[in-house]
């Protein structure tokens, strides 16, 4: 009997040895690496570790160090120089379900081929790490973060799991090229539903703060976003710049607050910007809202050659379309004032009224190819109910003909600018005057313009000029139709009888002034040139009674007949006898 006992006594001396060996054999660097290779050779992941730490004053915690884990054939889930894990008596039952692990020193690689991990733990945290989205569309990249997950328990495509809440602060951030620091996130994770309790983070020289939620389909719900003392320079177009917003299932904004922006891109700038956005929804390409509302200031913004000084925009969106209740900046040292609707059925823009006062504006160099260019889906018709223009100067510098009027005024009413995507003027009454002009170095004074326009017709009933000593009067029909059709009709009172030679009239065999008619037919077309299109009989008198008559055909004068003054009468001298 005292033999057995002393067997027991010696088999449990050396289990304990062998124990007390295998102990201290796995906090060396041999032990490490023959659980990695045990872990290797067994699974489909890749683990090795410099050595384990083991310490009685924490006796459930055991530390590894200098660790590299993932899958097989994919990059390294964590990199990490040391973690601590925390067992419980959960693992009587669940092995790989721990405690606590947490990770120091190190990076953590969000993907999705990277998961499944085959840990799980009551909670995970992190300290001093580094995150990267690879993968993922998300382009995250963060560094010295520190935070937890509980409960941890990541699944296939979701390293931090379906279930969990979440909280977490990075020194740095860089999320889809947009740099921030001093980032606070907390939330928490269910089923695919993201929500973000608490947003903060230092961007761009200003600050970050709201509150978020990202649904199982992707879509996202800002409840509140304020951006304050933004100072953005982006190397992207401002197309470019909003494009992420338009890859995502659907947007919807409850509150979005900007305070003191300033935004800079490639031609693309503002200032100062104050924004105020409520209630409105972006998906797939479109917006919905039922009470939405836009205010919107800012000290300068520039798109391409638009360069506006002071814009105040406040609308409202519904179901219906957009209320533009106030639009007001100043532009090309002038001021322009308009509000309207945009109506969402029939893609028409109806403005109440519509105002420019005081412009100094050059058109571009390809105005006539924009005037022809299709518009985009959005703006199928646009209408204005007033329209008034006070003391504006407009310039055109093609160098085949240039032109200027100074001080031009003018007023309409119900002018539709826009029909079927195209521009023209399809509809209304206008009257224009200015108090000077030049048309291709011919200078002309207090010019006038009266048109009304249907389906059908343009007609301009009233165009009149005074130029030299003399009056120019004319009027002329335009056909709304794709060839443009144009008759004019021109009648001159005591002016320079060669001045329609800077207008395109080859120069006639007579000088000084005198009265003229002109009749002409052309077309406006984009494709061809209008003086091809012209046929035209031009009739002159000179004050010393010589005519000229001219017809002309594809712009070509193909015949001239001159009529010579007539001579005083001559007496015959008398004879004497």
């Amino acid at each position: 009997m005292k033999f057995l006992g002393k067997l027991i006594f010696a088999i449990v001396i050396v289990l304990l040895v062998a124990i007390l060996a295998v102990y201290i054999l796995l906090q060396t660097r041999w032990g490490a690496a023959q659980v990695s290779r045990l872990v290797n050779d067994n699974s489909d992941y890749h683990l090795t570790f410099g050595v384990m730490d083991h310490r009685f004053s924490s006796p459930s915690h055991v530390l590894l160090k200098d660790v590299n884990f993932g899958r097989k054939g994919q990059p390294a889930t964590l990199v990490a120089k040391t973690v601590d894990i925390g067992f419980s008596s959960r693992q009587l039952t669940d092995p790989l379900y721990v405690d606590t692990i947490l990770l120091q020193d190190g990076t953590l690689n969000l993907s999705p081929a990277a998961a499944p991990l085959p840990f799980r733990a009551d909670r995970l945290q992190l300290s001093n790490m580094a995150f990267n989205s690879p993968a993922t569309g998300w382009e995250l990249s963060a560094q010295r973060v520190t935070g937890g997950v509980a409960p941890w328990q990541p699944i296939a495509g979701n390293v931090l799991g379906s279930k969990a809440q979440i909280q977490m602060s990075a020194g740095s951030l860089t999320l889809n090229s947009v740099p921030a620091s001093n980032v606070l996130i907390q939330g928490s994770i269910d089923n695919g539903v993201v929500t973000l309790t608490t947003i903060g983070a230092d961007m761009a020289r200003g600050s970050l703060t709201g509150d978020a939620q990202r649904d199982a389909d992707g879509g996202w719900q800002i409840k509140n976003l304020r951006l304050t003392d933004i100072r953005l320079q982006s190397d992207k177009s401002l197309s470019d710049f909003f494009a992420p917003l338009t890859t995502l299932p659907s947007l919807q904004i409850g509150r979005l607050e900007v305070t003191d922006a300033r935004l800079q891109g490639p031609e693309w700038a503002v200032t100062n910007l104050d924004l105020s956005l409520r209630d409105l929804t972006l998906s797939k390409g479109d917006w919905q809202s039922d009470d939405g509302r836009l205010s919107m200031n800012a000290d300068e913004f520039i798109y391409g050659s638009l360069h506006l000084f002071d814009p105040i925009l406040n609308a409202t969106f519904t179901a219906q379309g957009i209320a533009l209740q106030q639009f007001t900046t100043r532009w090309e040292n002038g001021m322009v004032r308009t509000s309207g609707n945009w109506l969402r059925e029939g893609h028409a823009l109806v403005l109440d009224d519509a105002a420019f006062a005081g412009l100094e504006y050059t058109l571009p160099e390809n105005w006539k190819q924009l005037w022809m260019d299709e518009l985009p889906p959005w703006l199928d018709s646009m209408t204005l109910k007033k329209f008034s223009a006070s003391r504006n100067l407009v310039i055109d510098i093609t160098p085949e003909f240039p032109w200027q009027l100074t001080a031009l005024d003018g007023y309409g009413d119900n002018l539709q600018l826009v029909r079927e995507r195209k521009w023209g003027v399809w509809g209304g009454s206008a009257k224009f005057n200015a108090a000077a002009a030049t048309f291709n170095r011919v200078d002309v004074r207090r010019p006038s313009l009266a048109l009304n326009a249907n389906s059908g017709t343009v007609n301009i009933t009233e165009m009149s000029a005074f130029t030299g000593q003399g009056l120019l009067e004319a009027n002329a029909v335009v056909a709304q139709t794709p060839d443009r059709s144009v008759k004019v009709s021109l009648n001159g009172r005591g002016v320079p009888v060669n001045i329609l030679q800077e207008w395109g009239w080859p120069a006639i065999p007579i000088s000084g002034d005198g009265n003229l008619q002109l009749s002409a037919t052309g077309a406006v077309r984009a494709d061809v040139p209008l003086k091809q299109t012209i046929t035209a009989d031009l009739q002159v008198i000179n004050t010393q009674k010589q005519q000229v008559k001219q017809s002309m055909q594809g712009g070509v004068v193909s015949g001239s007949e001159v009529t010579p003054p007539p001579e005083a009468s001559e007496t015959p001298p008398s004879s004497e006898n």
